[in-house]
C-alpha cells in the first residue's frame, strides 16, 4: 500500500480548489490522499475521488455574515475582535479535528492559515510541508506582497536600502503570524501533550529545522529570488482540469452570437460592497458601451435588472469560461489570475486585500493589462477605461498569450509530488527504518 498524505487547507474555493488538483497528483503517484478542509467543500472534494475530513466551520457563511462587510466597509476596529476571535475559535476546532484525520499519515501537507499542523507533524513523528499562494519567504529583492508604496529613496541620494526594506517589510508578517500562534500553544500542550512552544511560525519545525516549503504559484509570474534558503521550492501554478465537461448552455450561447466577444467580470468570493459595486459596474458600461459576462453568486454583486449587454452566469469552471471571453477584469486572487494568464486572456484587476495588489501589479508588470486599481478607488470612469483598453489594446493581448505558452510548460503539481515524495523518504525517522530494513 502507498504512502498516506494528509492535507490540511482553509479558505475560500481559490485556496481549496488547488489542494484537489495535488491530492489527484498524488494519487496517480500511488499516494492515499485524505484532504481535511471546511464542510461548505465536501462535496466539491468528494466529486474528484478524494477522501475528505471536515475541519468544521463552512467559511463561506462565516466570510458572508454582516460583521466582515462592517469591517471592511464601515470601521476595522469597532468589528474586527468578534471576527477575530471567531476565526480563532475555527482554528481551535480545525486543530482538533486535524489530528484525528492525520493518524497514519506519513506526512502532512498545510496551507499556512493551519500551520498547527507543524505541531500535529511532530506529535506523530512524521514530515510536515508548508504550502502558499504568494511569495511569503523573506528576501531582500522585493518587499512583502502587502507593501503597495513606492521604494524607499537612497541614503545621501546615492546609497540603496532597498534590501533592507524589502526585508523589514516582512515584519508585518510576523505580525500576522501571531494571530494563529495565540491558540496554537494551548492546544500543542492540552491536546497533542507537547511541550510550549512561544511564536512557532510555520517555517521551521521544533528542532528549529526548515520545513519544506511549497509556493503553488508560476515561477514565470513571480520568480524566485536568488536569496531564498533550499528549502523553498516555486512549483508552479497547481491547476484542476475541468471534470464538469460544462458548455454554455442555450441562453449563453445566444449571447455570444448576438455581438462582440464579451468581456468577463467577477469580484471572487468576498461579498463586500454589493451595492456600491454594482451600481459602478452599471455606470460603467454606460460610459463604455460594450458586452461583458457578470459573474454571480456570493461574490459582492447583484444581478437584478441588468442591461441586454451584460450576461449574468452562475458557478461555472473559470478555466471553461475564459475559453468564450476577450479578456478578464476580476479581484486579483491567485487562482484566478493565473486561470486568466493560463487562458491567454488580458487582464485588469481589482483588488480588495491580502495578495490580490501583488498579482494585479505582476500582471500590469509582465504587459497583460492595465495597472490594478484598489476596490475602493474604482470609480465608473476608471472601469469603462480599463473595459475599453482591455477591447482594444493588441499588445495587451499580445503578451498574454506569450505568457500562456511559457505557462503551459509548467508542472506545478509534478514537482510538488516529487518534494513530497523526497520530504517522506529523506526524514530522519524513515531513513532509520529504511537503514534497520537494508541491514536485515
Amino acid at each position: 500500500m502507498g504512502k498516506r498524505v494528509a492535507i490540511a487547507a482553509i479558505g475560500t474555493m481559490g485556496d481549496v480548489q488547488p489542494f484537489v488538483a495535488l491530492a489527484l497528483a498524488l494519487q496517480k503517484r500511488g499516494f492515499s490522499v485524505i484532504l481535511c478542509t471546511s464542510s461548505d467543500f465536501e462535496e466539491f472534494v468528494t466529486a474528484h475521488g478524494i477522501e475528505f475530513h471536515n475541519l468544521g466551520t463552512d467559511i463561506q457563511a462565516f466570510i458572508r455574515q454582516s460583521q466582515f462587510d462592517n469591517a471592511m466597509s464601515k470601521n476595522l476596529l469597532l468589528y474586527a475582535p468578534k471576527l477575530l476571535r471567531d476565526g480563532q475559535n475555527i482554528l481551535k476546532t480545525a486543530c482538533r479535528e486535524l489530528w484525528v484525520a492525520a493518524q497514519g499519515a506519513d506526512a502532512l501537507v498545510f496551507h499556512q492559515t493551519t500551520n498547527f499542523a507543524v505541531d500535529i507533524a511532530e506529535a506523530l513523528d512524521v514530515p510536515a510541508i508548508m504550502t502558499a499562494f504568494q511569495p511569503i519567504n523573506p528576501t531582500g529583492e522585493f518587499p512583502h506582497f502587502t507593501y503597495e508604496g513606492p521604494p524607499p529613496d537612497p541614503l545621501f541620494n546615492r546609497i540603496s536600502i532597498d534590501p533592507l526594506f524589502n526585508r523589514l517589510s516582512y515584519v508585518v508578517q510576523a505580525a500576522q503570524q501571531s494571530y494563529y500562534d495565540f491558540p496554537r500553544d494551548r492546544m500543542r500542550t492540552k491536546l497533542l501533550g507537547l511541550r510550549s512552544r512561544k511564536r512557532a511560525g510555520f517555517s521551521r519545525n521544533a528542532r528549529g529545522e526548515r520545513i519544506p516549503a511549497l509556493h503553488a504559484y508560476s515561477p514565470t509570474i513571480s520568480p524566485r529570488p536568488g536569496d531564498w534558503p533550499d528549502s523553498v521550492t516555486i512549483t508552479g501554478f497547481w491547476r484542476l482540469e475541468d471534470i464538469t465537461g460544462w458548455e454554455p448552455d442555450p441562453a449563453f450561447q445566444e449571447f455570444l452570437a448576438a455581438g462582440e466577444t464579451p468581456i468577463y467580470l467577477g469580484f471572487g468570493s468576498m461579498p463586500w460592497g454589493a451595492t456600491r459595486n454594482t451600481e459602478i459596474i452599471l455606470k460603467a458600461l454606460q460610459l463604455w458601451g460594450g458586452r461583458i459576462v457578470i459573474g454571480r453568486g456570493w461574490g459582492g454583486i447583484r444581478t437584478e435588472d441588468l442591461p441586454p449587454s451584460v450576461h449574468a452566469i452562475g458557478k461555472v469552471p473559470h478555466s471553461k469560461l475564459f475559453e468564450h471571453v476577450k479578456a478578464v477584469v476580476h479581484h486579483g486572487g491567485a487562482g484566478t489570475t493565473h486561470t486568466g494568464l493560463y487562458a491567454g486572456k488580458p487582464t485588469f484587476i481589482v483588488p480588495q486585500f491580502f495578495d490580490q495588489p501583488y498579482w494585479g501589479k505582476r500582471a500590469f508588470e509582465l504587459g497583460c493589462g492595465p495597472p490594478p486599481v484598489r476596490l475602493r478607488k474604482l470609480t465608473p470612469g476608471i472601469l469603462a477605461a480599463a473595459l475599453d483598453e482591455l477591447a482594444t489594446d493588441q499588445s495587451y493581448e499580445m503578451a498574454a498569450r506569450d505568457l500562456r505558452e511559457k505557462l503551459l510548460l509548467e508542472d506545478g503539481t509534478g514537482l510538488a509530488v516529487d518534494v513530497i515524495e523526497e520530504s517522506i523518504a529523506e526524514y530522519p525517522g524513515n531513513q532509520y527504518q529504511q537503514a534497520m530494513g537494508a541491514a536485515s
